[in-house]
């Protein structure tokens, strides 16, 4: 079985993240049967986000964690198309060029998933015509979190709480198929909230639900949020933990985007609503019209 994997990694390409499997596999190769096959895939999945981003990440320089939803194998073969649907985090601090790249993208719509005074605070900056629309249902009683996490060692739990709750799922994300649905053909669209983690991970997971792209799909565009966002959470936890005084590994989870966040997420909408098929098309409005459109105008 090793043999047959590093065969594998040995004829695959030479990039960074192919070499950096082998070394992995190097490094494992003493471990159990079991303990190995976890540590590769993990390690390879990882991996395929360092590889991935060179072509999904937007260069920008005023945010983090803005990429391409394209590419990925959805319902029929086809593929999720390149260079119209983005998810990002906060945009308020795009420069000049950031702004040169929007237009040359074709970024004309922009919605917003944060609350109303998350806004006010730190307005978008994008191209002037740009169609804006705030979609703050749920988001402005976010800043009480922080008053849950005294005396916290994990924030799972807090964030599972976040994740599970279908309060404010439809008019939050309703808005935003509206306008994806109703999108003028060469115009593309970026939504986001302040980290591009939580609402925006929750949006875009629907979102290529919808477009029969695979769980497992979702979820790794889910956690790749951790390779995108590694250096500036690196800069933040500190600040969490000195300035407001909250448990380093609660900080660390935080700012995470694990599997079992996202899972409470679909695991709430099976048990409320009978189906993730079932809340799109009763709740968000995908009859198999709309349903029909979203996928000849988003696959190729």
């Amino acid at each position: 079985m090793q043999h047959s994997i590093l065969h594998k990694i040995v004829l695959a390409p030479s990039t960074p993240a192919n070499r950096l499997s082998a070394r992995l596999f190097l490094q494992a190769s003493a471990l159990s049967v079991p303990l190995l096959a976890l540590t590769l895939l993990v390690h390879f999945q990882v991996s395929a986000q360092v590889s991935d981003s060179a072509t999904r990440a937007v260069p920008v320089h005023g945010a983090v964690n803005f990429r391409d939803l394209g590419g990925y194998t959805a319902a029929d073969g086809k593929h999720v198309k390149w260079n119209v649907l983005y998810r990002s985090a906060d945009l308020s601090t795009l420069t000049d060029k950031d702004l040169a790249l929007m237009d040359s993208l074709h970024i004309r719509y922009d919605v917003d998933l944060r609350g109303t005074a998350e806004s006010a605070k730190a307005p978008d900056r994008m191209n002037p015509q740009t169609d804006y629309i705030l979609c703050p249902a749920g988001s402005d009683s976010l800043q009480d979190w922080y008053k849950h996490m005294a005396g916290l060692t994990s924030g799972d739990s807090l964030m599972i709480a976040f994740y599970a709750n279908t309060t404010y799922l439809t008019d939050r994300y309703k808005p935003l198929f509206a306008k994806i649905l109703a999108l003028p053909q060469g115009d593309a669209l970026v939504f986001h909230c302040t980290a591009g983690k939580d609402r925006t991970g929750i949006a875009a997971a629907l979102i290529l639900y919808a477009l029969g792209v695979n769980y497992d799909t979702i979820v790794a565009d889910y956690t790749a949020t951790n390779v995108y966002r590694q250096k500036l959470n690196d800069r933040l936890i500190p600040v969490m933990t000195q300035q407001m005084h909250v448990n380093e590994q609660v900080a660390r989870d935080m700012m995470s985007a694990k599997k079992i966040y996202l899972d409470a997420t679909f695991s709430a909408i099976r048990a409320q609503y009978g189906s993730v098929d079932a809340y799109l098309h009763d709740q968000i409005g995908l009859d198999s019209a709309a349903l029909a459109s979203l996928r000849a105008r988003y696959l190729e």
